[in-house]
């Protein structure tokens, strides 16, 4: 085994949904913190939320010792996140600050995720997983043709499908590794234009790479993915349906940041979650950002809800706690106007892209769920 986790987590006991530390405490507490590390990546996706702050080469990050320190003055701390860029991409950050980052989690005993790409030589992996719990991809891909379009869509160059082809194949035979090895590999497709009618075939080759989760969330346009297509709420709805009709029972399907909520008036969104519920092995997570997550950017420490928002960092771990900070956030005007929380539903209700696209004008706070 390359890895494995210190407890286990299971599908009714997800560290990374807020609606447990909220029925635990009565109100949203920091429990979990998500950390910007590299703006460098071997990628140029179409769909990627934080395209416009990728370099060819960037700056020194923050002491690594600072913020150990800030996640040591967090006692609630449950989970960390590592994103990118590509965190991976170099091999002096993955030693000297991602695996010390790693060994602090496992020794505090909470768990880890690192969101990668896994296009990279497998031996960088292997070194990563005896300290990882959770191996995150991305994959909205049913061929190395799909991967050219979409992993190169913004490279500025045109990409030879020869090399497109070559990283391809080395990512799925990484996750199969990973996952013989022993390593959570959960595996990320978002419901967009190019892959509501493909979800079916692309859930099948995530259970061939051997995947102990299909992550599964619609795309929202936002930042450097702005200008995408959007897909009507019936698209989703039927790509969802989709999926549960032909997913594989025996791995562990998650939602996330759908748009369906309990309190609709629509009877389709209902039925949707009403069969999600009753789903064996199937979850819909709420969402993190803003709940029970903050952002940190480890080349300028500032704080932000989610490492994609257009809402303005409101403060750095230079000068600031992060307790303090989530504090801040949750008093902001943008903060109460998803703070909901319906029991019955076990829902915290919108995050602020889906809120900002479908219910801008709805007062989520004065609703109910229609059981």
């Amino acid at each position: 085994m390359l890895n494995a986790l210190p407890y286990p987590f299971t599908p009714k006991d997800d560290p990374w949904d807020p609606i447990l530390s909220l029925r635990r405490h009565g109100r949203h507490r920091l429990t979990s913190v998500e950390m910007t590390l590299s703006n460098l990546c071997n990628m140029r996706c179409e769909h990627c939320a934080v395209g416009d702050t990728l370099v060819l080469a960037e700056p020194e990050k923050l002491p690594l010792d600072l913020m150990l320190r800030r996640l040591d003055e967090i006692d609630e701390l449950k989970t960390i996140s590592i994103t990118g860029g590509e965190p991976t991409f170099s091999d002096r950050t993955v030693k000297e600050y991602m695996i010390p980052l790693l060994q602090y989690a496992r020794d505090r005993g909470i768990f880890s995720q690192l969101n990668s790409n896994i296009t990279l030589d497998y031996s960088r992996y292997e070194a990563i997983a005896p300290y990882l719990d959770v191996m995150h991809i991305s994959f909205n891909y049913t061929s190395a043709d799909d991967f050219h379009a979409i992993g190169f869509a913004k490279s500025g160059h045109p990409v030879p499908m020869s090399v497109a082809s070559r990283m391809y194949e080395r990512m799925m035979d990484n996750a199969r590794k990973l996952s013989d090895g022993g390593l959570f590999v959960s595996a990320e497709s978002m419901i967009n234009f190019r892959t509501h009618r493909s979800m079916r075939e692309i859930h099948r080759l995530i259970v061939e790479m051997g995947c102990k989760r299909h992550e599964v969330h619609p795309m929202y346009p936002s930042a450097f993915a702005a200008d995408l297509p959007v897909i009507s709420p019936q698209e989703m709805r039927d790509a969802v349906k989709e999926l549960l009709d032909h997913r594989d029972p025996s791995l562990w399907m998650l939602f996330g940041t759908l748009p369906f909520y309990g309190c609709s008036d629509d009877a389709a969104d209902r039925e949707l979650l009403k069969r999600l519920a009753s789903e064996p092995n199937v979850t819909v997570r709420n969402d993190p950002d803003g709940r029970n997550r903050l952002n940190v950017n480890l080349f300028t420490g500032d704080v932000f809800v989610t490492d994609f928002s257009d809402v303005p960092s409101f403060g750095n771990v230079k000068q600031d706690r992060l307790n303090d900070l989530f504090d801040r956030w949750l008093s902001h005007p943008l903060a109460k106007s998803v703070d909901c929380h319906c029991p019955a539903a076990s829902c915290c209700g919108p995050n602020l892209l889906v809120k900002d696209m479908y219910y801008r004008d709805v007062d989520f706070g004065t609703r109910q769920a229609v059981l």
